[in-house]
């Protein structure tokens, strides 16, 4: 039975009509130009580019799977969502050099910094990238929430989670593949605006029904409240060793974050994310100038503080609900004997809570802020994908298409992607929680990535040969761990002999195994571009820290703004106090 009421059915209609409204608009302004397709015609305001970077992020691994890890682990994922610093070192630091070159995608950089072979690989590890993390998981949190929300739903032989999937596809791709960023970017400013409204009526209303704040932390406890604690698994205190089992001879995984991986690990994956992905930075490159970039990511810095409260706290709040028997429903349907979340069914806190605590209406704005969430994920996404592979692909195989093929192919691109996308759900279903399955992918991507820009930006004797070294070596080896970790997710009776090479490789911290892949590419990008020749000056002028010219550096503090800078203190005085709150 549906837990929808007809005023929420109004409320939702209301929504879709909005945002088909404003795609509607965009879809008929100037769109025949890969400029205007692609980037917006290079002319996005501050707030716009804002909420678009907020409103990508927050997708299906938050509304699902990060409310998921708060009623499983408490605040613990909260380490990921105070990475908001990221955002000021893209604004600040990097957006110049990005700004400065024109370009059009971060792979295209690399060709400008090192090579056009670097710019190729790139695009590709991109793409996989996109279709095993973003496309994929987004379809499927998709299902998750339509399975919770209408359950009966089922038409030719699919059930809600399939004809929500589906639907989601449809309806989000229609508007993308047609507008392109533009149509994007401003339907995401309006989706951010009913996400964060609709997501703090359920943290308001969860608090409501358990009878307040403090009734919360008594429940769930000090533990569950600790960014840190809940880090290190039981028997490991005090050690830096990744081995725990009775023998004390086998590596060790529960699908905890040990300190040790969040400290330095986490940091790693995060400035990748923000700092040099596609599906993030695309939305900045479409600034009309610098100073709009720059406050664009101060405003994302701003908006990135909030999911800790709209959706690791509902999370915790649907467990204590679940805990203390306020709401036996919910106990029945997701506590196991030991009175703890059962993992498989953590996924659905957050639409569960929204069936059980609101009243309609109210539930019809959450509802639509779900989809919100879930429609600019993937929106975000199948954009981005497309200016990769037009961009970096096939302009390099045509490179006198006109225009209107460049755009032509970029619609088929985000055709493509989503049938992949499609294919790649039953690895989801089958991995160990959302939440997980994504940041242990994006684990495995990350490392190579962020050497091969922060070092290129950074030191400019890093030259084209370490840089495809890197990216090649640290590739193999991410696709070797997921091709180890893949058959276990497929199949669950699925295991490798305990004590074997494979069992030790699938069974280690993905924290663990990213930052061997770090270290590893930091060693080839260094011994391989010092042993061999420097890279062209010319080549390079403007494009790393030691050779920026005086002009352009005036040019770039012409840009400074004291509002700025306060307002980039802040987050950064903000993200302190919130470590220091969440300490159990």
């Amino acid at each position: 039975m549906s837990v929808l009421a007809t005023i929420d059915w109004v409320v939702i209609a209301l929504y879709f009509a909005i945002i088909l409204g404003i795609a509607w608009w965009v879809i008929r302004q100037k769109n025949d130009t890969s400029d205007d397709y692609f980037l917006a015609g290079r002319n996005l305001g501050w707030f716009v580019i804002g909420a678009s970077i907020f409103a990508s992020n927050i997708g299906s691994e938050h509304v699902v799977g990060l409310a998921g890890s708060g009623a499983t682990d408490g605040v613990a994922m909260a380490h990921y969502e105070l990475h908001a610093w990221c955002l000021l070192i893209l604004g600040w630091v990097l957006a110049p050099f990005y700004m400065r070159s024109k370009i059009y995608t971060m792979p295209e950089f690399l060709e400008k910094r090192f090579s056009p072979t670097s710019r190729w690989v790139l695009s590709v590890i991109s793409l996989v990238a996109y279709v095993l993390t973003k496309v994929a998981v987004g379809i499927f949190a998709g299902g998750i929430v339509f399975g919770v929300l209408l359950p009966e739903v089922n038409f030719m032989g699919l059930n809600s989670f399939w004809v929500g999937s589906i639907l989601m596809i449809v309806l989000t791709g229609l508007y993308t593949i047609l507008g392109g960023l533009r149509a994007v970017a401003y339907t995401e400013a309006i989706q951010t605006i009913v996400l964060i409204l609709g997501s703090l009526l359920v943290t308001v209303y969860g608090l409501d029904a358990l009878g307040g704040w403090g009734e919360l932390k008594r429940i769930a406890g000090s533990e569950m409240f600790n960014l840190w604690k809940p880090l290190v698994p039981a028997g490991m205190e005090g050690t830096w060793s990744p081995v725990k089992t009775d023998t004390q001879i086998a590596w060790y995984f529960n699908g905890n974050y040990p300190w040790l991986g969040m400290l330095f690990c986490a940091p790693i994956i995060g400035l990748w994310y923000w700092c040099t992905d596609q599906y993030i930075v695309q939305r900045m490159l479409g600034a009309a100038n610098l100073t709009e970039a720059r406050r664009g990511t101060i405003a994302a810095a701003f908006f990135k503080l909030l999911p800790v409260f709209i959706f690791i706290i509902p999370g915790l709040i649907c467990f204590a609900l679940a805990a203390s028997g306020k709401m036996p429903e919910l106990a029945s349907e997701l506590l196991g004997p030991d009175g703890k979340i059962i993992p498989a069914q953590a996924q659905q806190v957050f639409p569960l809570l929204v069936a059980k605590v609101l009243p309609a209406g109210i539930r019809g704005i959450v509802v639509a802020g779900l989809l919100a969430a879930l429609m600019s994920s993937l929106a975000g996404v199948f954009n981005a994908s497309s200016t990769l592979f037009t961009m970096d692909l096939y302009q390099k195989f045509r490179p006198n298409a006109s225009e209107a093929q460049l755009v032509r192919m970029g619609r088929i691109a985000t055709a493509v992607m989503v049938v992949i996308g499609l294919l790649w759900i039953p690895v989801i279903q089958g991995s160990r929680g959302l939440y997980d399955y994504l940041q242990s992918v994006q684990g495995y991507l990350a490392p190579p990535i962020f050497v091969v820009f922060f070092f290129g930006i950074f030191n400019k004797r890093m030259n084209a040969k370490g840089a495809l070294a890197t990216l090649v070596v640290g590739f193999a080896l991410g696709l070797f761990r997921l091709a180890i970790d893949t058959p276990v997710m497929l199949n669950e009776g699925f295991s490798y002999p305990e004590g074997s090479f494979f069992w030790i490789m699938n069974n280690m911290f993905f924290q663990y195994y990213s930052l061997l892949i770090f270290i590893v590419c930091a060693l080839v990008m260094t011994v391989v571009s010092y042993t061999s020749e420097a890279p062209n000056a010319a080549q390079i002028q403007g494009l790393t820290l030691g050779t920026v010219s005086a002009e352009q550096e005036a040019e770039v503090k012409a840009t400074y703004n004291m509002t700025d800078k306060l307002v980039s203190a802040l987050v950064v005085v903000l993200i302190l106090i919130a470590y220091w709150y969440f300490q159990g």
